[in-house]
């Protein structure tokens, strides 16, 4: 009897550890989301900048969602982001391939991270099965 409530004591530790996993890996997945909807955001807005004409007008986001007007002056350059507060000067079409190529990078991010929360919810799932077994074991000795 004292080796399965030892048993049920390390079952219910390692639920809550594998319950901080899921969490963490769930916000990583979101933080993913939230960086490739950036990333396509970003692609869209090369795209269309692209077919624009020197001169044409445009309304550039600020930030708290205002934007500014403002008249596009050459297409051709772009400044992108590398991280950490740097910037670099590129071609419109290196602005591109740098987004898709991030944006391709993240996918498989998100998807090894789908996989490893997967695979912690399914050892949870065991664990709380493991947990019951032994809980409605435990409870009838109690009960005599």
């Amino acid at each position: 009897m004292a080796s399965e409530e030892e048993t049920l004591r390390r079952l219910a530790v390692e639920l809550q550890i594998l319950e901080g996993t899921a969490e963490a890996l769930q916000s990583r997945i979101n933080l993913v989301n939230a960086a490739l909807t950036e990333l396509r955001v970003a692609g869209a807005t090369l795209e269309g900048l692209e077919k624009e004409k020197e001169g044409a007008s445009l309304f550039v986001p600020i930030g708290g969602g205002s934007y500014v007007k403002a008249k596009l002056e050459s297409a051709e350059e772009v400044i992108v982001g590398l991280g950490a507060g740097v910037a670099t000067e590129r071609t419109m079409q290196e602005a591109k391939e740098n987004a898709e190529k991030r944006a391709a990078e993240l996918e498989k991010t998100r998807e090894t991270l789908g996989q490893q929360l997967t695979q912690v919810l399914e050892r949870m799932q065991d664990g709380r099965s493991k947990f019951q077994e032994l809980t409605a074991k435990i409870s009838p000795r109690e009960g005599a």
